[in-house]
């Protein structure tokens, strides 16, 4: 029974890489509302870049009451928005033909937020203080952290998505993501927090990464380059040209959503080079390697996190990415 991977790479090789010649309507599920962390993507419709490559491209938001994950896994979904590698290790777990294809985020924006004066400097220091972490946070970073800075289960306290409890705590630290949660706590706090990045004390999981049904792989590979391509220009274009239009999709979807905390974002995802680091330097933005996926596996399995036996090598595709699309278009 040939592979995924065998079978990509034979159309490769027969020529199929090319726009798709005619219209064709594909669905695309994020895995929240509408945020600046979506940008490139709703700047890729907004600016055409999905259309010029034969796509009718619908960007359906996530939230708490959407489960897109369901979705994919069902048929009922083309592309989903997949937040971090052990996303698609339970996809793998459960037999479900979801494969990764390309990985937009080369550093997951998690982060640990703790108080200016506190004593934290590093994740090291977070020894003696009470953490506030959410479940799916319990069940991906935290081995890690505990792995690797002999933190104990016993320091957490659940996340809410509240900085609340954080804020009235001077002696606690709280998950959240680099490019949001730093800027409710300066706006309800009055303070900036002291950021601790995962991606940049060991984490290396690719995050937002593109995610698709091996049934679309196999039957249309030009629709899946289609997608990844006009996605890559629409990020590069968010970030580094004029966001203003994808901005304005952003805000429709998601009213909650303001101008401030969209221009925080993508000032974060710049300054921390969230998109444009690791292999998306040489290789173009969307990069994946086999390296990094064998090593990140290794290390959760190391973290018990993940079984030994998962077929990890099933996970992901490398044909629609790594060829340095958009690089000359960087600054």
């Amino acid at each position: 029974m040939p592979t995924i991977r065998s079978l990509v790479l034979a159309l490769v090789i027969a020529g199929w890489a090319l726009p798709a010649s005619a219209t064709e309507a594909v669905t695309f599920g994020t895995n929240w509302k509408a945020q600046a962390e979506h940008g490139g993507f709703y700047q890729a419709l907004a600016r055409g870049f999905y259309a010029e490559r034969g796509l009718e491209v619908e960007i359906r938001p996530g939230g708490p009451q959407v489960n897109h994950r369901q979705l994919i896994a069902a048929g009922r979904l083309d592309f989903y928005m997949g937040g971090n590698m052990f996303g698609q290790f339970d996809f793998l777990r459960e037999g479900i033909p979801v494969v990764s294809v390309a990985a937009i985020f080369q550093k997951d924006p998690q982060a640990m937020l703790a108080h200016p004066g506190s004593g934290v400097e590093s994740f090291a220091d977070l020894q003696d203080k009470t953490l506030f972490i959410a479940p799916f946070g319990q069940l991906t970073f935290w081995p890690w952290m505990a792995h690797s800075f002999g933190l104990d289960e016993a320091q957490i306290r659940p996340y809410t998505f509240n900085p609340a409890p954080f804020l009235a705590d001077d002696n606690s630290a709280q998950q959240g993501y680099v490019t949001a949660e730093p800027f409710a706590i300066r706006r309800e706090g009055g303070f900036d927090p002291v950021v601790l990045l995962m991606a940049d004390a060991g984490y290396d999981s690719y995050s937002t990464l593109i995610q698709t049904r091996t049934e679309l792989i196999e039957e249309r590979p030009e629709v899946v380059q289609a997608f990844v391509d006009a996605s890559i220009l629409g990020w590069i274009d968010y970030l580094w040209g004029d966001p203003a239009p994808g901005n304005a999709l952003i805000l429709e979807d998601n009213p909650d959503m303001t101008e401030e905390q969209i221009a925080y974002s993508i000032e974060a995802m710049r300054d921390y080079g969230i998109v444009d680091s690791g292999d998306a330097v040489e290789l173009g933005i969307g990069a994946m390697t086999d390296e990094r996926w064998r090593q990140f596996f290794a290390d959760a399995v190391s973290w018990g996190a993940v079984e030994p036996e998962l077929p990890w090598q099933d996970g992901y595709s490398l044909a629609f990415v790594n060829r340095g699309l958009g690089r000359d278009l960087l600054p």
